[in-house]
């Protein structure tokens, strides 16, 4: 059953492609956890050079795709939806391990706890797991902040 679809997944962060790596959010306790999916295909733009000879997810975008699903999480858990007045910002990553790599054709399952909310830092432990196995772990941590509309209308450089 899924219980977020791309729609809604787009409504909670302001990640768009190629760097919206949550495809589906199956289970949501509101103030607790979730579990999300990715689903990696070949036709991921990293993979054109990570590494050609032998396709691999890299683990910061394993790491990212963990930090989106604890967005959602957040922003769920706060009835908020994403907007161009805040950013959601990670602020630490403790105790990262990567321990299987992640290819295409791999369902990357994002589960995602709230450890504690501290003055408005929320700390997490999240998992990312292929077919039972963990291919990722760590402690992340983030933040939202609220932009002035002057550097909302900044471009990127």
């Amino acid at each position: 059953m899924t219980v977020l679809d791309i729609h809604a997944i787009l409504e909670h962060l302001s990640h768009r492609y190629p760097m919206l790596l949550v495809d589906r959010v199956v289970e949501l306790e509101l103030g607790k956890r979730i579990v999300a999916i990715k689903n990696v295909t070949i036709n991921e733009p990293y993979f054109l050079g990570h590494f050609p000879h032998y396709p691999v997810m890299p683990g910061v975008l394993q790491i990212e795709a963990l930090a989106q699903a604890a967005g959602i999480l957040s922003f769920q858990t706060m009835g908020r939806t994403s907007d161009a007045r805040s950013v959601y910002y990670f602020v630490g990553i403790d105790s990262a391990r990567f321990k299987r790599p992640v290819i295409p054709g791999d369902q990357l399952r994002l589960e995602v706890e709230i450890v504690r909310i501290a003055r408005s830092i929320w700390k997490y432990a999240g998992k990312a797991t292929v077919d039972g196995q963990v291919a990722a772990e760590a402690e992340l941590m983030c933040t939202l902040r609220e932009i002035a509309p002057a550097e909302a209308a900044q471009p990127a450089q």
